[in-house]
């Protein structure tokens, strides 16, 4: 039985504090609240005082990852009790009772020990910035200006849900390709280490001169078996420099341009891109933030830094008084059919519910496209795997056919 220590008001409003034992501490709350207590922060009372140090290092908390749709979930759940009437304090005490993770907890416990000093629920959020990005918390801002709170976090709910879909789409399309190329490195391995020495060793006893692809094959298998840690260490030299590289301004632009540029690949990538642009500003502006603002944060998200200079243009364009639409067309990195609904949608005073159709639109082509893509890259991963396997087969049996020939 655990002890817990308490402070909370009672029946009629007044401030209380105290201890109670209970098995946990959804079973003590609810055991203060048959008491006509109800607790506003709870906390277990820890033993062995005075007996030296005693620290507590919570291992699963340190690695625990806070998901988009455990963000997502909590949201939906926010938004229901604040559609309820639920004063804030008293929604974030009842989704502090029925987290399972405790690094989300104590975010919560965070988050409402903020809000009960007089900070509003934008800026709680805003000292989790791990766990609530700037777009995440704006739009609760705008909602709690607008006094629209409830309809804002149902909008970041489906935004977020949108966003979770998505990259389930992106995991389950790469997934197989992944694991195919995976396997099919193992098995090569597996040759030229495990089968091709075993044969040369065969071939060695009976002396002559191998078919040169023979002799390329051995070697590959040699090179492969006795200098495996600098085979090793290049991959691991050169994956620590690519980050590193990658890092840097010039780096990640350059970068960020090749993605852009690659033949189908690119094409994906900047759909993927100009889809989540396109839904963020949706979301941002139909939740009442600035369009400036709504760019700014835009600007951070879109994921490629190509993009983002388009996007910054725009933001300088609107503070000038002009379109939002002419920089992206000029920057060449948008759709001419984005820019032209971008536009329409500026004209038509209906930006918001444009951007959302072009944004669903992508998402569908996005999935098309790696769809078609996963198929084509099964057969092709085939045709390499099955061409490595011939040349190593070739390369066992021409020696073999031509010590045949030799004792015929």
């Amino acid at each position: 039985m655990a002890v817990f220590q308490y402070k909370g008001l009672d029946g009629d409003g007044t401030a209380v504090a105290g201890i109670v034992d209970a098995e946990n501490s959804k079973a003590a709350r609810a055991k203060l609240r048959k008491q006509r207590t109800f607790p506003t922060d709870m906390w277990e009372q820890k033993g062995g005082k005075g007996k030296g140090l005693s620290i507590e290092v919570n291992f699963a908390k340190m690695f625990e990852r806070v998901s988009v749709k455990d963000v997502s979930a909590l949201t939906g759940q926010l938004s229901t009790l604040v559609g309820a009437g639920i004063p804030i304090v008293e929604a974030l005490t009842a989704l502090i009772d029925q987290v399972e993770k405790p690094k989300i907890e104590s975010m919560l416990r965070d988050v409402r020990e903020q809000v009960n000093q007089g900070a509003t629920l934008a800026d709680a959020l805003r000292k989790h910035p791990a766990i609530f990005p700037d777009l995440y918390v704006n739009m609760v801002s705008a909602g709690e200006t607008s006094g629209a709170l409830e309809i804002v976090l149902i909008r970041l709910t489906e935004f977020m849900e949108a966003q979770v879909r998505m990259q389930g789409k992106l995991v389950a399309a790469l997934t197989y390709p992944a694991l195919m190329g995976g396997v099919s490195s193992l098995i090569i391995v597996g040759l030229f280490v495990g089968v091709i020495p075993r044969i040369k060793s065969i071939f060695d006893s009976f002396g002559g001169t191998l078919p040169l692809i023979t002799r390329i094959v051995m070697h590959t298998s040699d090179f492969m078996i006795g200098y495996w840690y600098l085979i090793l260490g290049f991959l691991i030299g050169m994956t620590i420099l690519f980050f590193r590289w990658v890092k840097t301004k010039a780096g990640r632009r350059r970068w960020h341009g090749w993605l852009l540029s690659w033949p189908v690949l690119g094409n994906v990538n900047r759909k993927v891109a100009v889809s989540r642009f396109c839904r963020t500003m949706s979301t941002l502006l139909d939740s009442g933030v600035p369009i400036l603002s709504a760019l700014g944060i835009v600007k951070t998200i879109v994921g490629n830094d190509i993009i983002a200079d388009a996007v910054a243009a725009a933001a300088t364009n609107i503070s000038e008084g002009q379109s939002v639409a002419v920089p992206l067309k000029e920057s060449g990195q948008f759709p001419p059919i984005v820019t032209h609904m971008i536009a329409i949608g500026e004209r038509t005073g209906e930006l918001e519910p444009m951007l959302a159709k072009v944004a669903d639109s992508y998402d569908q082509e996005v999935e098309r496209t790696l769809e078609a893509l996963t198929s084509i890259l099964e057969p092709i991963m085939i045709v390499v795997m099955g061409g490595i396997v011939a040349v190593v087969a070739l390369s066992i049996l021409l020696p073999m056919l031509t010590m045949s020939s030799i004792a015929n």
